[in-house]
C-alpha cells in the first residue's frame, strides 16, 4: 500500500479525552476513530490488525472443529425472559420498534440465540456433540465506558458454544479449547505474560477460567502461582484460602491484569430453559449439556498495545501487524523497485512515497509500529537500510537479505 493513499492520518498530540496508552497510539497512529465513547471505528490500518486477530482466532476454532456462523444482533424480548435475565442482565440495551411496538434487546452475548437454534437440528445422543462459533459485533451498555478498546459498549467478539450429551465429553472440549487460547495468545504475541486464571463458575460450576495478561494497565487482580504457571482472580482467592489450586502453594504474587478470553461450562442452564434435549441411546431423554468460549478482538488489539510499545509509539508483533514492511524512501522514487519486488513476492509493505520530511517519517513509522523499517536513499545505493522495530541498531543489507525474511 503506497501511504500517500492511505486516508487516514496520524497525529502528533495525544487526544485530550483519552487516558490509557492504547487508545492515545491507536488513534494518533491512526488505526480507530472514536465516535463516542465506548464506541470506534477502525480505519484501514486498524481493520488489517483486527483481521489478522480474527484469523488467528478463526483458525483455531476451526482446528478444534468450530463450525463458523453468524447469528443476529437484533434479538427478541421473549428469549431473554425465557431465561430470566431480561430484568437481570445489568448492561442489557433494551428498545421499542416504532412501528410495531415490539420489544427487543440489543445482543451482548448469544445463549439466548444459539440455544434454541440448535434445538432445531438436536434431537438424538447421535447429532452431538456440536461446535459453533461467530465472530460479531456485541452490544453493552457500560456505566462508564473507559480505557480506549478495553472496555467498550460495542466490540467484536469471537464466541464458541459447545453442546454434548454427557459431561465426560464436556470436559474434554473445554481443555480442548483452554489448549487452543493458549495457542491463541502465543500467536498474537502476549503468550508469555498471559496465564490461565481460576475464576467464580457463578451458578454454572465450581470454577470458570479466564486468561489474564499481566500489564500494569489491568483492570483485575489475579494472583500468580509462578511453579504452575496459574493464576487466580481476586474474587476467588479467599474462597481457595490464598492457595493455587492445582498444587496448594500460597506463596503467590499479586498481579494486574487484563482478561482477553474466557471459559465456561454452561451446563444446562440454557438447554433447559428452551427445551434442548436430546434421545439418548437408551431412549431416555437428557438436557444437552452446554459450554461456551469467548474472546473480545477489540480487547485484545487494546492489550497487546498496552504490553507493546515505547515511548514513540506502537510495537506490533510480526503476526498481527498491519503490514511486515516499511518502506521509507528519502529521495522520490528510490523505494518503488523494493516495494515493487516486496510485493510480487507476497509480502504486505506499506510504502511512505509522501513528499515529507525523513524526520516526520521516522517519527511516523515508529508511532505505527511496522515489525521492519527499511530505509532506501542515496545513501544506502542499491542496499537498503534495515532497522527492526523496538531495536537501536540498524544495518545496511542487500534487497536479498530482505526477501529472505519473507
Amino acid at each position: 500500500m503506497l501511504q500517500s493513499k492511505l486516508f487516514s492520518k496520524t497525529q502528533r498530540e495525544d487526544p485530550r479525552e483519552e487516558e490509557s496508552v492504547n487508545a492515545k497510539l491507536l488513534i494518533r497512529a491512526g488505526y480507530v476513530d472514536k465516535t463516542m465513547a465506548g464506541v470506534y471505528a477502525f480505519l484501514p490500518l486498524g481493520w488489517r490488525v483486527i483481521s489478522k486477530i480474527a484469523g488467528i482466532i478463526r483458525k483455531e476454532m476451526e482446528a478444534v472443529g468450530g463450525e463458523e456462523i453468524l447469528m443476529p444482533t437484533l434479538q427478541p424480548k421473549k428469549n431473554w425472559e425465557t431465561t430470566g435475565r431480561y430484568d437481570t442482565y445489568d448492561t442489557l440495551f433494551k428498545f421499542q420498534s416504532f412501528y410495531t411496538k415490539t420489544d427487543y434487546v440489543l445482543g451482548p452475548t448469544h445463549e439466548e440465540i444459539v440455544s434454541p437454534l440448535i434445538s432445531r437440528f438436536v434431537s438424538s445422543y447421535k447429532d452431538l456433540p456440536v461446535y459453533v462459533f461467530q465472530i460479531q459485533n456485541k452490544f453493552r451498555d457500560e456505566k462508564r465506558s473507559k480505557s480506549g478498546l478495553l472496555r467498550g459498549r460495542e466490540f467484536l467478539m469471537k464466541d464458541l458454544y459447545s453442546f454434548h450429551a454427557d459431561e465426560k465429553e464436556l470436559e474434554k472440549f473445554y481443555e480442548k479449547v483452554s489448549r487452543a487460547y493458549v495457542k491463541i495468545f502465543r500467536l498474537a504475541g502476549i503468550g508469555k505474560i498471559t496465564y490461565l486464571t481460576y475464576a467464580s463458575g457463578g451458578d454454572f460450576s465450581k470454577y470458570s477460567h479466564e486468561f489474564q495478561t499481566i500489564t500494569p494497565a489491568g483492570e483485575d487482580v489475579i494472583y500468580l502461582c509462578e511453579k504452575c504457571k496459574v493464576a487466580v482472580n481476586r474474587e476467588i482467592i479467599d474462597d481457595l484460602h490464598g492457595a493455587c489450586p492445582v498444587c496448594g502453594n500460597k506463596n503467590l504474587k499479586e498481579e494486574k491484569a487484563i482478561e482477553v478470553g474466557n471459559i465456561f461450562k454452561l451446563k444446562t442452564r440454557f438447554s433447559s430453559a428452551f427445551g434442548l434435549k436430546f434421545a439418548g441411546a437408551d431412549s431416555r431423554d437428557g438436557d444437552v449439556l452446554m459450554g461456551c468460549y469467548g474472546i473480545g478482538l477489540n480487547r485484545l488489539m487494546g492489550t497487546i498495545v498496552e504490553v507493546s510499545h515505547d515511548d514513540k509509539g506502537i510495537i506490533w508483533p510480526e503476526s498481527v501487524a498491519p503490514f511486515k514492511f516499511h518502506i521509507i524512501e528519502l529521495k522520490k522514487g528510490k523505494g518503488r523497485k523494493l516495494y515493487e519486488e516486496l510485493v510480487k513476492s507476497g509480502a504486505e509493505v506499506l510504502y511512505d512515497d509522501r513528499d515529507s520530511t525523513a524526520g516526520e517519517k521516522f517519527a511516523d513509522a515508529d508511532l505505527i509500529g511496522i515489525p521492519w523499517r527499511l530505509v532506501v536513499s542515496d545513501k544506502t545505493g542499491e542496499k537498503v537500510e534495515i532497522k527492526k522495530r523496538g531495536e537501536n541498531k540498524s544495518k545496511i543489507v542487500s534487497y536479498g537479505f530482505v526477501r529472505q525474511l519473507l
